[in-house]
């Protein structure tokens, strides 16, 4: 079960923040990308923010984002495989870990850049920074 503060459900690398003027920063960097109930459970799906393809990702619960595009070609992530907390890249089979962007598997060897993400009821926020 996801932690609650102040009102606000934690997920993933989701950042608490100060309770205090949390809109503010909402509104500052953040940018809403989705909402909880439309990516249950086990499911991923690319958003586009500033321009940047990211990839967001529900495990378990916790939500998650990270590049898109496979560091070894380019290539979806969001169209390949996702399995616990591992992403498989479709193209060439490297797999990732979407918690922390760490590369899992070859050929790939670069890890990927992982953004934070905030929820706010039921909007999911990221910050493309």
């Amino acid at each position: 079960m996801p932690a609650r503060h102040n009102g606000r459900v934690k997920f993933g690398n989701a950042d608490r923040g100060a309770a205090a003027g949390i809109e503010d920063c909402m509104a500052d960097r953040f940018i809403k990308v989705a909402e909880v109930d439309a990516l249950p459970p086990g499911k991923m799906r690319r958003v586009e923010v500033a321009g940047q393809r990211i990839l967001l990702a529900n495990v378990d619960g916790h939500f998650y984002a990270t590049d898109d595009t496979c560091t070894h070609e380019d290539a979806s992530l969001s169209t390949g495989f996702l399995k616990g907390e591992w992403v498989k890249c479709p193209l060439h089979g490297s797999r990732f870990n979407v918690c922390t962007g760490e590369v899992v598997d070859d050929p790939a060897d670069v890890n990927l850049r992982i953004y934070a993400v905030r929820i706010d009821g039921n909007d999911v926020w990221l910050s493309p920074e």
